[in-house]
């Protein structure tokens, strides 16, 4: 891993990198994690003012709840990973949306960035007021649920959603650590 990364709000000055890493991941066929990753940014001033408008409830439909994105770059201002932070749970979220969900670029996978988005995305959590975090992963995917318990996760009950996917769900308490 680079020594050195850390998160910014989207902004307009990391256009060329963060279509880089859009269309990368694009090209690998993987769903897109988090959802923030699917929006178009094709007129990337209107994505990135959608993004910012995200954190304020009054400008968001009432099943959709306030959340702030951030991106994790590194010294040369390359965008490895995005990550989006839900400031609290509605029903859905609560089985299996979680308050944070993060996607690392495919060329950067098994570096140890997820684990260090995480831990950040934890201090960001923190801030907004958050106490204790939601995070849940597929049970397939071992990498996403050791950056879990890496950072503290406790499991707490499965949720199987109707297609028979299983969601691993865990609790970070973050109200007492020192981040």
């Amino acid at each position: 891993m680079e020594k050195f990364v850390y998160l910014t709000q989207p902004v307009m000055a990391l256009e060329s990198e963060y279509l880089s890493f859009y269309q990368e991941w694009k090209e690998s066929g993987e769903d897109m994690v988090p959802w923030v990753l699917r929006k178009d940014p094709t007129n990337f001033q209107e994505m990135i003012q959608y993004l910012l408008n995200s954190k304020k409830v009054e400008n968001l439909p009432k099943a959709i709840v306030p959340s702030s994105t951030f991106w994790l770059i590194n010294e040369n201002k390359r965008v490895i990973g995005v990550v989006n932070i839900r400031h609290r749970l509605n029903e859905k979220l609560l089985n299996c949306g979680g308050h944070i969900g993060y996607g690392i670029r495919p060329s950067e996978r098994q570096k140890g960035y997820a684990t260090k988005l995480l831990a950040l995305s934890l201090e960001k959590a923190k801030e907004i007021g958050i106490q204790k975090a939601l995070v849940v992963c597929d049970a397939w995917n071992i990498g996403s649920e050791k950056t879990i318990l890496n950072n503290g996760g406790i499991p707490d009950k499965d949720y199987i959603e109707e297609d028979g996917n299983i969601i691993k769900r865990f609790w970070i308490d973050i109200s007492y650590k020192e981040l």
